[in-house]
C-alpha cells in the first residue's frame, strides 16, 4: 500500500477535527459579541452556551477521544509496514463512522443514532488493533 492510500483516511479524520473547530468559533462568537453570554460564564467549561454551540463543542470534542487511538495506530502500522489493504479498508470504515457520528451530533442528535455509529467505530478501532497486536507479537507480514 502506498504511503497516500494509507495516510489518506487520518488526513480525512483530521479535516473532519478542523471543520468542527472552526463550525465551532463560528457558532461561540456570535453570542460572546452580543453579550448573550459572558466570558466568566463558559471560563471553567461550564455548559452555558447555546445547545447548538453544545452540540458542536461536543462534536468537536469527541474528536479528540477514540480517534486518538486510531491516529497513533495509523502511524505505527506506517513506520512497521503493517497496513495493508485490509488495514486501509478498516481504516475507511472508523473514519466513515466518525463522520456520520459528527453529522448526527450537529444536526438531530439523535442518541441512538449517534451511538451506534459510535460504536460501530469502537468496534472497528478495536478490531484494527487486534490485528496489529497479533501481526506485530507473531512476527506476520
Amino acid at each position: 500500500m502506498s504511503v497516500a492510500s494509507i495516510l489518506l483516511p487520518l488526513f480525512v479524520q483530521v479535516v473532519l477535527t478542523l471543520v468542527l473547530a472552526f463550525m465551532l468559533a463560528g457558532a461561540r462568537m456570535p453570542p460572546l459579541l452580543r453579550g448573550d453570554i459572558r466570558p466568566e460564564q463558559v471560563a471553567l467549561r461550564q455548559p452555558n452556551w447555546p445547545t447548538r454551540t453544545l452540540q458542536i463543542g461536543y462534536a468537536f470534542q469527541n474528536q479528540f477521544e477514540v480517534p486518538l487511538l486510531f491516529y497513533g495506530l495509523v502511524i505505527l502500522a506506517l513506520v512497521t509496514k503493517q497496513a495493508d489493504l485490509l488495514f486501509v479498508v478498516l481504516a475507511w470504515i472508523f473514519v466513515a463512522s466518525r463522520l456520520v457520528h459528527a453529522f448526527v451530533h450537529v444536526t438531530s442528535n439523535k442518541l441512538q443514532a449517534r451511538g451506534g455509529f459510535f460504536g460501530v467505530g469502537v468496534l472497528v478501532v478495536t478490531i484494527m488493533w487486534l490485528i496489529f497486536i497479533v501481526k506485530i507479537l507473531l512476527g506476520l507480514p
